[in-house]
């Protein structure tokens, strides 16, 4: 039995890390876990939730019933994309001066409304106006969270917790899929309504308790926490317990700070690379090989979620390395996604009409979400000294993403071009191995600039 109790320990600490000694300590953890990781992560899951049940929608009747032609699906993704870029630096920004507690559920409110609204388009221009709105709402969700997280957790605590909160984004998407084939299946005509309508409705009754979640019980961020659910004793261990950091302000000292140093310049690049090495999936590119390869559309809407959770998996497994391994390899996740999109790749090249490969293929395009958790934990190890600067290099990793993605997506990975997506094929040969350089350089400059700071 003894034995029985210790293996499970020793199991439990390699996935979720050894608990903190002190016991106050390890009370506090677990108390951050819950509040803080559990609204982030179903904030973050609901607004995957309507950002891929647009996809749904479009493979689900949406495209038809609107007479959406040629680039259209494209152009609203671009419309969606300029919006996220307007609103990233903006609203990690806010969170410096605005309680988070209450900037993030009332985004929340904003794209729920916005959703809402899908259910009554009636073309394509509308459509264009409401995702591009709805992204600068948001845009908050990701890049704000990342810079919370790094916010109340080690280290070794943080690249699990971010893998946690990445993957609860791909678990909406998976349940996306399955959302509108039930809704399809069951509600389409209702009321004189579309089964892609429906879903936009019940993405928006969905998103309201989350909201009224996160404005009662989240515990902002450590050092500005007013949370009633944790003791004054709480808040000032919350910040004791992380390491020591000069105190920086936001004034205009920032941009020097910000491009006078190589953070921002290669963290945007790398997630520039790492954003477009999610092509394949971001651009929905086996839905569409699906339809026009005249699958039904519960398959349609069902298959592809294999996706997400290969994504998953690869995103927590490559999470748990890193933070056994003391929070120094994030570059390794980097080899990983090269190596698995690779891979890929020359399937989709060699047998871009053969089922068996293509759904190979799209399933290890899945690895590609690694990146999110880790590359996004390392600039929130390597930032943790300039508070602002930490801010401003998440915003810009997402930001510099969406920029390249809003001409990316139409040059290369077009609807139009499917089934075999040749372009979008050549242009990862090119993103994989750039990503992976860049990396590599991240890790060169971190580590001699380690060395420079144990010199002082």
């Amino acid at each position: 039995m003894a034995t029985a109790t210790a293996s499970l320990i020793k199991l439990r600490n390699a996935f979720w890390g050894r608990p903190p000694e002190d016991p106050k300590e390890r009370k506090l953890l677990l108390k951050i876990d819950w509040f803080v990781l559990s609204f982030v992560c179903l904030n973050y899951w609901t607004n995957y939730l309507d950002r891929s049940n647009y996809a749904n929608a479009y493979v689900s009747g949406m495209k038809e019933d609107l007479g959406m032609k040629g680039f259209q699906y494209n152009v609203i993704n671009t419309a969606f994309t300029c919006g996220y870029v307007v609103g990233m630096i903006p609203n990690n920004i806010a969170l410096l001066k605005i309680s988070p507690r209450y900037w993030l559920t009332f985004c929340s409110a904003a794209w729920g409304l916005l959703t809402l609204s899908m259910f009554k388009v009636t073309n394509y221009k509308q459509l264009c106006v409401i995702r591009f709105f709805q992204a600068v709402f948001e845009s908050s969700t990701f890049s704000g969270t990342q810079f919370i997280l790094g916010n109340w957790y080690k280290e070794t605590e943080l690249t699990k917790r971010t893998a946690i909160f990445t993957s609860s984004g791909l678990m909406g998407s998976i349940f996306s899929g399955f959302m509108q084939t039930s809704i399809h299946r069951s509600m389409n005509g209702r009321c004189g309504l579309e089964g892609w309508r429906w879903l936009f409705i019940i993405d928006f009754l969905i998103t309201v308790p989350v909201c009224i979640y996160g404005f009662v019980c989240f515990p902002d961020i450590s050092g500005r926490s007013s949370s009633l659910f944790f003791s004054d004793e709480e808040k000032k261990l919350a910040i004791d317990r992380l390491p020591p950091k000069p105190q920086t302000k936001f004034d205009l000292s920032v941009i020097k700070r910000v491009l006078g140093r190589w953070h921002w310049w290669l963290f945007s690049l790398l997630w520039v690379f790492g954003g477009e090495n999610e092509s394949y999936v971001t651009n929905t590119l086996f839905a569409i090989w699906l339809q026009d390869q005249g699958y039904s559309i519960s398959q349609r809407n069902n298959y592809p979620m294999g996706i997400y959770g290969i994504g998953v998996l690869s995103t927590l497994f490559t999470a748990i390395y890193v933070d056994l391994t003391g929070a120094k390899y994030h570059w390794h996740v980097a080899i990983w996604i090269t190596v698995a999109l690779l891979v890929s790749t020359v399937l989709l090249l060699c047998k871009p009409l053969t089922p068996a490969y293509v759904f190979a293929a799209q399933y290890l395009a899945g690895i590609s979400f690694s990146g999110q958790a880790a590359f996004f934990a390392w600039a929130n190890v390597v930032c943790y000294n300039d508070l602002e600067e930490r801010a401003i290099v998440l915003a810009s990793m997402n930001m510099w993403s969406s920029v390249v993605n809003s001409f990316w997506s139409i040059l290369f990975y077009k609807a139009s071009s499917a089934p075999k997506f040749a372009e979008g094929c050549y242009a990862m040969l090119g993103t994989i191995f750039s990503g992976l350089f860049v990396a590599g350089a991240i890790r060169f400059l971190q580590i001699k600039e380690e060395r420079q700071d144990k010199e002082i």
